[in-house]
């Protein structure tokens, strides 16, 4: 069932909606001081939620190229800039908008684009340091626990992209320091997100 907008952790409020392609539940985040959206979907609560509440999103950051979802509601409703990884671009076409960036860039609000180079070229992690929390794509979902997707989403060697995930993340779970591990696809893990994922990591090794 689509969760309607609450607050997580300071400063970061998370919802759900159905995914108009594929009709599977999916997350969005948004940073309520610097309004820094993450793959949004439209909240059961409705676009005129945010206006109301004094937290308006200003920058949508996408963490792989299909994570569009309600991207153009948000902009026309906000006005927000799009920002996607240089790796995705040939997703986008100049009328959607869309700003790359690169692995590495500090982007707005401070938030840090990270390789994760497993699943697909553009898959992103952001990692943001004034809350303390690591934006995960597709390379893992939490729907009852963190798993991958399943193997008919991992092209033709499943087991040779759960390799790459689990030693991109043993990786980042070693140089990145965050509490709150926040799924584009399932519920955010708050609190104890980084030993979560080590765990789960660990467990794929």
């Amino acid at each position: 069932m689509p969760q309607s907008i609450q607050q997580i952790a300071p400063g970061v409020i998370h919802w759900s909606g159905v995914h108009p392609a594929h009709g599977f539940e999916v997350s969005s985040y948004l940073l309520t001081e610097t309004g820094v959206l993450f793959d949004p979907i439209t909240p059961p609560d409705g676009l005129e939620w945010f206006a109301e509440n004094g937290v308006e999103p200003r920058e949508i950051l996408l963490s792989c190229r299909l994570h569009r979802r309600s991207t153009k509601d948000f902009v026309a409703r906000y006005g927000c800039g799009v920002h996607a990884v240089r790796a995705g671009m040939h997703q986008f076409g100049p009328a959607d908008a869309v700003t790359p960036f690169d692995f590495g860039d500090t982007l707005a609000g401070g938030v840090q684009a990270l390789l994760v180079d497993a699943i697909s070229p553009d898959e992103t992690a952001f990692f943001v340091p004034d809350v303390r929390a690591l934006v995960v794509a597709d390379g893992v979902m939490n729907y009852d626990g963190l798993a991958f997707v399943p193997d008919n989403l991992m092209g033709d060697d499943p087991e040779g992209v759960k390799r790459g995930l689990t030693a991109a993340f043993a990786r980042i779970v070693d140089e990145v320091d965050f509490d709150h591990l926040l799924c584009a696809h399932g519920d955010p893990v708050v609190g104890n997100g980084r030993i979560q994922l080590r765990e789960f990591v660990a467990g794929m090794a």
